[in-house]
């Protein structure tokens, strides 16, 4: 049986981007553009933002003398959800076309996923969501997922004749964590954020949503368990972001947090936590 929470936070919250650290930025961002499909919004000498149709999705800070990676919480992967089946077969044929860094392909029940890594280490999928009808439900709300081999030859054979980067509708669907206590986690997503829980893998992983999506955010301790928390100084995620669907979502929430005394610092409709594993979260209204 699932865990549940008494607040939960509004159903059409979602993910709006994900922030990392990087060492040499103009190779990231070009990585980001040419190879993965992101289109650079702004640019200057220290960050990048990229993302599709005037969307920020991925935003990119230069770090000066960065750390040598080493086993921390922090990103496992950001993940790009396309709109279709067409779109992650346009996908699929330009990574193989221009040898891009591929790492998988799984069908996952309610999904068709690719995975990817980047120059600097971070983990990448890029998916497409199965119609919800295929998905599988159960009565207590969980989400069953599976790891198969993907129909590649399917997906290839939806894709268009032209790949001009990711298309309209493209999103961050979730993020994934590596993080150090994954009970610590869960209390934290459910209890405090007022996620739901939809997928449990007991000690392994656990996978929470808004409303009913399958998740929007995944949380492993696949690195071991009270592995210490990232600094400033280490490359990967600085922070990644929720979108509130209203300022009332907002407002409801922050009554939520204010009552539960969890710590957070709010700059106008901008709240700033930090979770139990050191990864900092922005929440913010859409």
């Amino acid at each position: 049986m699932l865990t549940a929470s008494k607040f939960k936070i509004a159903k059409e919250t979602k993910i709006g981007y994900v922030a990392l650290k990087v060492a040499n930025l103009e190779k990231m961002t070009r990585f980001y553009q040419e190879v993965i499909g992101l289109q650079v919004l702004t640019q200057n000498e220290q960050e990048s933002r990229l993302g599709v149709g005037g969307d920020v999705l991925l935003q990119l800070r230069k770090i000066a003398n960065p750390l040598p990676l080493t086993r921390k919480t922090g990103l496992y992967h950001v993940a790009f959800l396309v709109p279709n089946r067409q779109e992650l077969g346009n996908a699929l044929f330009h990574y193989l076309r221009v040898s891009a860094p591929l790492t998988g392909a799984s069908d996952h029940g309610y999904s068709e996923a690719l995975y990817l890594t980047d120059p600097e280490g971070n983990g990448i999928e890029v998916y497409r969501d199965k119609p919800r009808a295929q998905w599988d439900i159960r009565a207590d709300g969980s989400i069953i997922g599976v790891t198969e081999a993907m129909d590649t030859e399917g997906v290839l054979a939806a894709r268009a004749a032209q790949w001009d980067g990711f298309g309209l509708g493209t999103t961050v669907g979730h993020v994934h964590l590596k993080v150090a206590d994954l009970q610590a986690s869960d209390q934290f997503y459910t209890e405090k954020l007022g996620l739901t829980l939809t997928s449990n893998f007991g000690s392994q992983a656990k996978f929470f949503a808004a409303g009913a999506y399958h998740y929007h955010l995944g949380a492993n301790n696949w690195l071991g368990s009270h592995v210490p928390a990232m600094s400033d100084a280490d490359l990967g995620l600085d922070y990644y972001s929720f979108l509130l669907p209203n300022h009332p979502a907002f407002e409801e929430l922050v009554a939520h947090l204010e009552a539960t005394e969890v710590h957070f610092e709010r700059q106008g409709e901008q709240l700033w936590m930090t979770d139990p594993n050191g990864i900092k979260l922005l929440i913010t209204v859409e």
